[in-house]
């Protein structure tokens, strides 16, 4: 049975924004955002309207409750997207901060699951 975060933060959504690099560590942060959209615990949304400044992407990101980046690598490109738009308020994660190294993690269920529930823990109110 999966549990819906809810929170006193009203009706602003949560964002997650995520890596979906070419690397195994970018499908495991693509997948693990996705899972947390699915568990309801924020909604995944576009890191490439936000590098394109997309009006009504920009607009419903600055109305955020909470963001979420997620980044695979130590590159941190979902980080520094953020940051170039504007946007400094935001939990981030860093997969390599959960021991997940570039070239070996395979997106299995035991390492989504394991970003899932780091992120599930940033984006609650």
């Amino acid at each position: 049975m999966t549990t819906k975060n809810v929170c006193a933060c009203g009706s602003a959504p949560k964002l997650i924004f995520a890596c979906s690099g070419a690397a195994d560590v970018g499908a495991v942060a693509d997948q693990a955002a996705r899972k947390l959209t699915k568990d309801g615990a924020g909604k995944m949304f576009c890191l490439a309207g936000i590098g394109g400044r997309v009006s009504g992407i920009m607009e419903t990101t600055k109305s955020a409750a909470r963001i979420l980046a997620i980044d695979g690598c130590p590159l941190n490109c979902v980080k520094n997207t953020l940051e170039q738009a504007g946007f400094k308020k935001f939990e981030h994660l860093q997969l390599a901060d959960l021991g997940m190294e570039k070239g070996k993690t395979s997106p299995v269920p035991e390492t989504i699951a394991k970003v899932t529930e780091a992120g599930a823990s940033k984006l609650v109110c």
